[in-house]
């Protein structure tokens, strides 16, 4: 089993000014799970989506809101607030603080599918 130092890890960077390091997975869909830390920016939102396998993301640093489909609306979150998102469940998070908000992901599935909500 591989050690993988997070410096070693190229950055992603999108055009919402959010970057992604994919720790484990790649598109070929060659590992079990896909693992990776997404930095966001002060007012980021990754918009209300599902996806047909469980999510789970925790904050590492930063403030913001969080929903998850069936659980009474937005929730504060911060470091160490962890986010469980059932198979085809809407969700999603916002940084809402005046710095980068850093999450650790884990998708439950060895390619990403995401369905996004367009009424968001």
């Amino acid at each position: 089993m591989p050690i993988i130092p997070l410096e070693a890890v190229k950055i992603e960077t999108f055009d919402t000014g959010r970057t992604y390091q994919t720790i484990v997975g790649d598109e070929a869909g060659s590992t079990p799970v896909r693992i990776g830390i997404q930095t966001s920016p002060p007012g980021y939102s990754t918009g209300t989506h599902s996806h047909p396998y469980v999510e789970v993301v925790t904050v590492i640093d930063g403030t913001g809101e969080a929903w998850v489909e069936g659980e009474g609306g937005p929730k504060a979150i911060g470091p160490g607030s962890t986010i469980v998102a059932p198979p085809n469940t809407k969700h999603g998070f916002r940084n809402t603080g005046q710095t980068v908000m850093r999450s650790y992901g884990v998708h439950a599935s060895p390619v990403r599918i995401t369905h996004r909500d367009n009424q968001d």
